[in-house]
């Protein structure tokens, strides 16, 4: 889900019947500089190993879009370059009927900008109104039912500038890794749990999400061939998790029988080509095998390897997107509504057995086995937190941001969120169609949760505090 995206750069500026003679307002020479200039700000700054960007200095002297009879040419081009998304460029006021039809044709994200008008003469002139274009461009989007992420008209240094087009690149990685996922199911659902119950025709017919079977003769097999035969592997991992946390409760074999799992789930992930694993853990994982997969969860995590237990398949789904909108800089981890917090009435305890990222610990806080399961509190600061969830044949992506806060100290991993109003958003919980798995990660992005769904089809936002 670190996904490498290619956005196509249209950039862009009005038809001219005199543009070789034009003197003045719109006056080309005026649309290239804001465009060079504007290009070479973008891929200085975001261009990256994940981030590809291509233009149109192939199509002309300017290496602008401003002739209708190019429109065919340009969707070819990007056609053949694979990209993921667009970015109009308004150079000037731009071409709104040619705009259009590349967004039309190529049925991808369109993000939608212009740099401010910054040239005004003491005459009275000016050369571009690319802001005055941004509205007619974006009624041509309107009325071909595209949806659009717009930057508010800026200079390309702007703070909105990069706020903006960070949040769309999360998106584009998003939408690139919701199509075609493929979420591997080990084992089945806990007896019990009938709260994790999903419906796996309306994941494949509606999004196009593939769920893939494991049974747990087919896992325990596995298990057993791997703890035999990989031994050297396995006391490796071992010995540095001992090096992280205190693992005196557990005796060393029962350690090094535990770190089976992690090249488990891997086979699991390559055989299968998983975006994400939901898997069984504390019940027929430890009937079966003599262990538990919780410790392995975690430490997989800080691999980029996303599995979550207790068989949840929607909370795989959000997992998976979540760690996609940070494009890997940062892991989601799975953390329950639990208890609300006896010292803050507005906080919420969001604790799981021991799966979060070790990555994730807050630094100075001790980690320890309990149970057979890794124990630490998780970092503070600012977090998203949001679920996928499907019923009745409507879905839903539940996000917020929120906030830690102090809580009392308990075993597992966990965090203390505070809600601002904890009652309004249990009641949101509750009447749903929500359960009390959620998936977290740091920073503030309900926005992009939002800005995502814009995109998909019979998938709506749920605002958590409305």
């Amino acid at each position: 889900m670190k996904n490498k995206i290619k956005i196509g750069i249209v950039a862009e500026r009005r038809w001219l019947a005199d543009q070789r003679t034009r003197k003045g307002i719109f006056q080309p020479s005026y649309a290239v500089d804001n465009k060079n200039h504007v290009l070479e700000y973008i891929k200085q700054n975001f261009a990256n190993d994940n981030t590809e960007f291509t233009d149109l200095e192939w199509l002309n002297e300017e290496g602008l879009l401003f002739e209708n009879d190019d429109v065919e040419r340009v969707v070819d081009y990007l056609t053949a370059e694979k990209v993921d998304a667009l970015f109009i460029i308004n150079c000037n006021f731009g071409n709104e009927d040619a705009a259009g039809r590349v967004a039309r044709m190529m049925k991808l994200p369109v993000l939608l900008w212009g740099p401010r008008d910054n040239l005004f003469t003491p005459e009275g002139n000016r050369f571009t109104d690319s802001q005055c274009g941004l509205f007619a461009i974006s009624e041509q989007l309107h009325r071909s039912h595209i949806p659009f992420t717009y930057i508010e008209n800026c200079n390309v240094e702007d703070k909105p500038f990069a706020d903006g087009l960070s949040k769309f690149l999360s998106v584009v990685s998003m939408l690139k890794g919701f199509k075609g996922m493929r979420v591997v199911q080990v084992g089945v659902r806990v007896k019990p749990f009938k709260s994790v119950m999903y419906n796996e025709m309306e994941l494949l017919e509606k999004f196009g999400i593939d769920v893939i079977p494991v049974n747990m003769a087919e896992a325990v097999d596995k298990l057993n061939r791997i703890y035999e035969t990989r031994r050297p592997e396995l006391e490796a991992l071992a010995a540095e998790t001992k090096k992280k946390m205190d693992t005196s409760s557990v005796e060393d074999e029962m350690l090094v029988k535990m770190m089976t799992f992690v090249p488990f789930y891997k086979e699991i992930y390559e055989e299968n080509h998983a975006t994400v694993i939901s898997t069984e853990c504390w019940t027929s994982m430890n009937l079966g095998f003599g262990a538990m997969p919780c410790l392995a969860m975690s430490i997989l995590a800080d691999m980029g390897y996303l599995v979550t237990c207790e068989s949840d398949v929607y909370g795989a789904i959000t997992m998976a997107l979540m760690y996609a909108m940070k494009r890997g800089e940062s892991v989601p981890c799975f953390g329950e509504f639990t208890c609300r917090n006896p010292q803050n009435d507005d906080s919420e305890l969001l604790w799981h057995c021991g799966p979060f990222a070790y990555s994730l610990k807050k630094p100075g806080v001790d980690a320890y086995i309990f149970n057979f399961k890794p124990s630490f509190r998780v970092a503070d600061g600012d977090w998203t937190i949001g679920r996928f969830q499907g019923q009745g044949g409507n879905f839903k992506f539940l996000g917020g941001d929120f906030k830690t806060a102090e809580g009392p100290h308990t075993f597992g991993t966990y965090m203390w969120a505070d809600f601002g109003n904890l009652p309004k958003v249990e009641r949101k919980v509750i009447e749903g169609p929500y359960i009390h798995h959620m998936a977290e990660i740091q920073g503030h992005y309900a926005d992009v949760i939002k800005e995502f769904c814009k995109y998909v089809p019979e998938l709506e936002f749920d605002d958590l505090y409305n």
